[in-house]
């Protein structure tokens, strides 16, 4: 187990989060993957060629893991907590991400420590640079106090703006009725604010003696 601590400028406020991952160093893979096709296909320039192709780094994760835990804190306080069963991460390519090929969770904590709201999701790439997380296939996102639940096939989350939105077609359910945005939705990451766009949607209606 690994504990990897990193810190980041926030508006000039220091922010620190943790890493907590199980990793299995791919770098050593590949070496003995080169030695071994080497030694297989010999010396000639298209064995080469092919060699290179099979050991293309931006295509082979330099890092992979295992049972993932991502903390954001602040002041001893946590943010957000992410699991995730599996990562592997990219860094020798033009845009740098992480990919979590199992999916993934996502915890918001408010002032008091407590779970606020939660996403979920069957895939997620993170960007690193960007610090852009894009999570794909079965998307779920609930806010705990009141069940509100929105359901989409596609959702971004700005960690920097704290701010998660979607282009795909999006369903929200809350004590309302159901509602639909044809084009997405816009929200706060921890779901208040939120916006659908292209909206349409079913008020639920009590009776009344």
């Amino acid at each position: 187990m690994h504990k990897v601590q990193l810190r980041y400028n926030n508006g000039g406020r220091k922010q620190l989060f943790f890493i907590f991952v199980k990793m299995s160093v791919s770098i050593i893979y590949r070496a003995v993957a080169l030695l071994v096709l080497t030694m297989l296909f010999g010396g000639c320039e298209n064995d080469i060629e092919r060699i290179n192709l099979l050991t293309d780094e931006t295509k082979t994760p330099r890092i992979k893991g295992s049972n993932i835990e991502v903390i954001y804190s602040d002041s001893a306080k946590v943010q957000v907590q992410i699991l995730s069963p599996s990562y592997q991460q990219f860094l020798d390519v033009e845009r740098p991400y992480m990919e979590f090929p199992d999916g993934l969770e996502v915890y918001f904590y408010d002032d008091s420590m407590k779970v606020e709201s939660e996403i979920r999701s069957d895939y997620a790439i993170y960007y690193s640079e960007e610090r852009l997380w894009h999570a794909i296939g079965n998307v779920v996102a609930r806010r705990l106090d009141n069940g509100d639940a929105l359901h989409t096939d596609e959702l971004f989350w700005d960690e920097g703006k704290k701010f998660i939105y979607s282009d795909s077609y999006t369903r929200i359910q809350n004590e309302d009725g159901t509602f639909y945005g044809k084009r997405g939705f816009e929200s706060h990451q921890n779901l208040t604010n939120w916006q659908l766009k292209g909206t349409s949607g079913t008020v639920n209606v009590s009776d009344e003696e």
